[in-house]
This record gives structure tokens, sequence and C-alpha cells, in this order.
């Protein structure tokens, strides 16, 4: 049986080469998503393919890198680099065009050697700062 590490980094492939399928088969029918506003969404492996979708759209060259993951039994902690260009719609906001680079915490659980919980931590304002649509705290 894979890892949770194998697991995660096919993940993470399977959105680079916008293989939903392979990514739906590794998503258990539990699934759910936390993201950095702590609401839990459930609603199995649409939920995720959703949202990766979503971030597919808006960042239609968009890549992630692992930079490093933490194993631990049936959890994998990742530390991520996505990169891209703001080329499709993100929650509203049409395309400006503007490169975005962020790092990413991203934790999968596994049962029955699929993800069945999933949370990420990314610096939201950082991303709208990025694509032009905000100001960072550093910038005030």
């Amino acid at each position: 049986m894979a890892t949770a590490e194998t697991i995660h980094r096919q993940l993470v492939e399977a959105w680079n080469t916008r293989d939903f399928e392979a990514m739906r088969d590794l998503l258990h029918s539990d699934y759910t998503f936390t993201g950095g506003d702590g609401k839990e969404l459930a609603g199995g492996p649409d939920t995720g393919l959703n949202i990766a979708k979503a971030y597919a759209a808006a960042f239609p060259d968009g890549r992630i890198e692992v930079r490093a993951t933490y194993p631990h039994g049936d959890t994998a902690i990742s530390e991520l680099r996505a990169t891209g260009t703001h080329g499709g719609d993100l929650m509203g906001i049409a395309p400006t065009g503007r490169p975005i680079e962020l790092v990413i915490c991203n934790v999968i659980e596994l049962r029955d050697g699929k993800v069945y919980r999933e949370r990420e931590y990314f610096d939201t304002a950082a991303m709208l700062a990025q694509i032009g649509v905000a100001v960072s705290p550093s910038q005030t």
C-alpha cells in the first residue's frame, strides 16, 4: 500500500497535469477539505475536484512544487510552492494576467489508502496582492 507521502506527491502531480480522474482515484468517498478559513467542506471527491478545477481555471499555467514532506503514519504534511499566472476567474475576480508565487502548507490524512481529509493553509492576502486586487499588509 502506498504511503501518505507517496499519495501526497501523486495528488500534486495529478493537479499539475490536470489529470482530475487520477485525482478522483486518490480521494476517499468521505473526503473533506478545510481551507484557511477553518470551514470544513464535505461532499466526497467532488468537493476536492471542484476546488482543484477552480484553481486550475484561475491559474491555467499553475504548477505546484513539493518542497518538503513530513510523513507520520497515515498523515503527510507538505510545504508546497505554487506558481502561475492569473488567467481565469478567481472567486469572481476577473483575470489580471499577473503572476503569483505562494508557499502553501497542505496536510492530508488517509483512510483505506485514500485521502479522506485535506487541510490547506496559505496567505490569501498575499495572493490577492500579487494579482493586484488588494494591498499586502507589508505594503501598508
